[in-house]
């Protein structure tokens, strides 16, 4: 299996760092699952922990908040991105445990 550690830092920078609608400050905090504030802070949460729960009613309160559609999406990326990453981290560092390699 081919080693995907460059291809993942690779897509985290461009989120985080490459040109977007969302500024750098909101696609961080969503991709930390720390959005400052209400409405961004339900919807984040929601796509980090359980993504079956977000509703047209969140997105239309983030939209409501001046979010546009383009901003709402990239946070969303944002988010789903870092709860995969924390996962993957989690995940790898399990197998090191297991195998000794920690």
């Amino acid at each position: 299996m081919p080693d995907i550690t460059q291809a993942r830092r690779a897509l985290v920078a461009r989120i985080l760092e490459g040109d977007g609608r969302a500024s750098r400050a909101q696609r961080r905090s969503a991709f930390d699952n720390a959005a400052p504030t209400e409405p961004l802070r339900s919807l984040v949460d929601k796509v980090a922990r359980d993504a079956s729960t977000v509703s047209d009613a969140a997105v239309e309160a983030a939209k409501a908040s001046g979010l546009t559609e383009d901003q709402i999406f990239e946070v969303v990326v944002c988010a789903a991105i870092g709860e995969a990453t924390r996962q993957y981290e989690a995940a790898r560092a399990a197998l090191d445990a297991a195998s000794g390699r920690a």
